[in-house]
């Protein structure tokens, strides 16, 4: 897909489609008002017609629309003026889009992103058209031996502004959404494949292929590594499993030399069948879905790569697979972690949190600035929060409220819950440091809890996805989620880093 940005009137766009907004009532926009008076209140007579009502994800697509230049006019429902927000601004760009992909032109113009959304400026409304444009043609068919196939694809998509001097504006928030498109669609692909294809090995040749592609450094640790490094509690959840454990780290050094790295963690179990603690046969299938904290980790750092945010940041995967076996890992055994902590495994589908502690452990060495857990980790959190807002806990107010301000501005929203002191009781074990469960009360905190032990020596948050990472029915598939939070929390993090001292020219 080409995409371009330029500012200019609707009515004279060269265009195959030029796509403008009616709100309910029948309301026009102000570019679609430009349109109908070229046309001679063509546009208004259609509307008085009774032909639409202008709701939230209607549209209307007209042919040999006079005074024009383009061949159709792709009017799109946007619901009340008064109600036009985020999601309806949204929903209105992923409706033209569908719906130019399918009247067989190959370019399409938006003046959609000239609509007034408050409290939001161009970029933006840039910013999000472009990752939308891509999560709605966003399609994994690559394991079908017939792909579905689109007769004439929408190939070039231009977006308009108002002024001219938003232009430069525009193309660089154009050039941000589509790095985290990229991001997004390169987690999605890894969530949906299935586990068969995306073992740890798999993951660690995806992440050498990212380091090859956008100049970022890599190490792979494999199992004699962590045992010299004693992840042990990584390594139990690794036993009953013929596929090896990896333990992935990538840099991107787009910062001052130095400077302390911000740090993302990311749960990389590529299958989780519960281990001995076995999961119900039902849906077991979507624990595929159960790496897609690490798959989120590679694409962000793909977007920051792209984006060449100013920036030092580290990713982190530990990855394995959660399987049954004569080697597994057993309820009631205890495990030394690598900072020397004992726990006591109740439960042995508890296993996120175990792969996560070591790595936790293991970020202590590059001296962070902070770091930010990723994890699929608890059913409960979709009981709290469903399948809109991430879980959030932190132990610094501070990281927490920028996590929730990047998620606010990238429209991929996090939800803070507490972390206190007086949920670690569920935790006591009589023969262990700590339990690996807590019991079903706040089972998304008590998780927390746990990974909290292991992070006193840095700031610290967690993301708990397992509400958004994926959805399930008909249509299952890879959300791309938290890779959009994720992005922006870095892009902000860019603007206030330290800046490179320029070098004096002698003479």
């Amino acid at each position: 897909m080409e995409f371009s940005i330029k500012s200019g009137s609707p009515e004279k766009q060269r265009s195959a489609c030029v796509v403008v907004g009616v709100f309910e009532p029948r309301k026009l926009s102000a570019a679609a008002e430009v349109i109908d008076n070229a046309a001679h209140q063509f546009l208004s007579d259609i509307l008085r017609r009774g032909d639409m009502e202008g709701k939230s994800g209607s549209c209307l697509l007209l042919h040999g629309v006079p005074g024009v230049e383009a061949d159709r006019i792709l009017l799109v429902g946007l619901g009340k003026e008064r109600e036009f927000r985020e999601k309806e601004y949204r929903t209105a760009v992923a409706t033209a889009v569908r719906q130019l992909n399918e009247t067989g032109g190959f370019d399409g113009t938006l003046y959609l992103t000239e609509l007034a959304v408050k409290k939001r400026d161009v970029a933006w409304k840039i910013r999000q058209a472009a990752l939308v444009v891509q999560e709605t043609l966003y399609r994994f068919d690559r394991l079908k031996s017939k792909k579905e196939e689109v007769r004439r694809p929408l190939r070039k998509l231009t977006f308009c502004v108002t002024r001219r001097n938003e232009l430069a504006t525009a193309e660089n928030a154009l050039a941000e959404g589509l790095a985290i498109a990229a991001g997004m669609d390169l987690a999605k692909d890894l969530g949906n494949l299935p586990g068969n294809i995306c073992t740890p090995s798999y993951l660690a040749d995806q992440a050498r292929q990212l380091a090859k592609s956008h100049a970022l450094g890599v190490d792979i640790l494999d199992r004699a590594d962590m045992e010299k490094l004693g992840m042990h509690t990584l390594l139990s959840v690794a036993r009953g499993s013929h596929e090896p454990p990896r333990f992935i780290v990538l840099r991107h050094s787009g910062g001052v030399s130095g400077a302390k790295p911000v740090v993302l963690v990311g749960k990389g179990i590529t299958f989780d069948s519960g281990g001995i603690s076995l999961k119900p046969g039902a849906e077991m299938d979507e624990m595929k879905y159960d790496m897609c904290g690490a798959a989120s980790v590679l694409g962000t750092l793909k977007a920051a790569a792209m984006m060449k945010l100013p920036l030092n940041v580290v990713g982190v995967i530990p990855s394995t697979e959660n399987m049954p076996g004569g080697a597994a890992t057993k309820p009631g055994d205890v495990i030394t972690s690598m900072s020397g902590q004992t726990v006591e495994i109740l439960n042995t589908d508890a296993e996120g949190r175990l792969i996560l502690c070591d790595a936790l452990t293991y970020v202590e060495r590059f001296d962070p600035e902070c770091v930010v857990d990723i994890a699929t980790l608890t059913g409960a959190c979709v009981i709290a929060l469903g399948h809109v807002a991430t879980g959030l806990l932190a132990n610094n107010d501070g990281l927490a409220r920028e996590l929730l301000d990047a998620g606010q501005d990238a429209y991929d929203r996090a939800w803070q819950m507490p972390l206190w002191d007086d949920y670690q009781e569920q935790l006591k074990s009589n023969f262990a440091d700590m339990a690996n469960i807590g019991g079903r009360p706040a089972g998304t905190i008590t998780a927390a809890c746990f990974l909290a032990r292991f992070t006193d020596k840095y700031y610290w948050a967690h993301l708990d996805i397992a509400g958004t990472a994926w959805r399930s029915g008909k249509d299952k598939g890879a959300t791309g989620r938290p890779v959009p939070l994720l992005s922006h929390f870095l892009m902000d993090r860019a603007k206030s880093a330290p800046k490179p001292v320029a070098k004096r020219k002698r003479g």
